[in-house]
């Protein structure tokens, strides 16, 4: 079964149900007072007449062996879409409230048949399944939602805790540089002490040696 197909489906007995209830309530208002009423029925039924044929174009672009079940249950739906042009044709017209009033007298003393019974129960058991799997698909939305915000929180705390670490390494790296310029300056005072210390000593080698040749020099 398509889903679009049973969506359109809904719509429809959810409009025509309306559509009837209105042409029903408009048989009995006077003809002055009705204009309101009559005008939305007629949109009504514009809007059933393109139900209709969403329904049939998607009917013929699935498979036979669904195509030829649902093209059986359109075709219900255009006699009752008929029913309904006929009913507001009928109610519209100036002498309607009195032939309305013998009608409803009449249908209510006339048994409901079975063919028509069967009918409205399908129609009842359709509403019902397509209300349970609207249900179904937003408790599915709800969950998905929640799972998202938790992903969202948990990403967001990843983000807290990288930023916490980057700021650490931060702090390291100012560290490691500050401790390179001091081993740096501390390598040049090294470097300065090397020479002064071997200027000291050869200093004192050479002056070592002049107290040596002069010692011998007066033996």
């Amino acid at each position: 079964m398509s889903q679009v197909f049973e969506g359109y489906e809904r719509q429809y007995c959810e409009l025509s149900a309306n559509l009837s209830r209105k042409c029903t309530s408009a048989a009995l208002l006077p003809h002055e007072h009705k204009n309101d009423t009559v005008s939305d029925i007629k949109s009504g039924l514009d809007d059933a007449d393109v139900l209709i044929r969403k329904m049939d174009l998607e009917a013929r672009s699935l498979q036979a062996s669904v195509k030829a079940m649902l093209l059986a249950k359109l075709r219900e739906y255009k006699s009752d879409l008929n029913k309904l042009k006929r009913e507001f044709k009928r109610v519209s017209s100036p002498n309607a409230n009195q032939a309305a009033h013998q009608e409803l007298l009449e249908s209510a003393r006339a048994p409901v048949s079975a063919d028509q019974r069967e009918r409205m129960t399908m129609s009842i058991e359709r509403l019902n399944q397509s209300g349970d799997r609207i249900k179904e698909s937003r408790r599915a939305v709800l969950e998905t939602e929640e799972l998202g915000v938790s992903i969202l929180e948990d990403l967001h705390q990843q983000r807290q805790t990288l930023l916490h670490s980057h700021n650490k390494l931060h702090g390291v790296d100012d560290a490691i540089d500050k401790s390179k310029k001091i081993l740096s300056a501390m390598s040049q005072r090294m470097s300065r002490n090397k020479w002064i210390v071997g200027s000291v000593i050869a200093a004192i080698v050479v002056a070592i040696i002049f107290v040596l040749i002069f010692k011998i020099s007066h033996h």
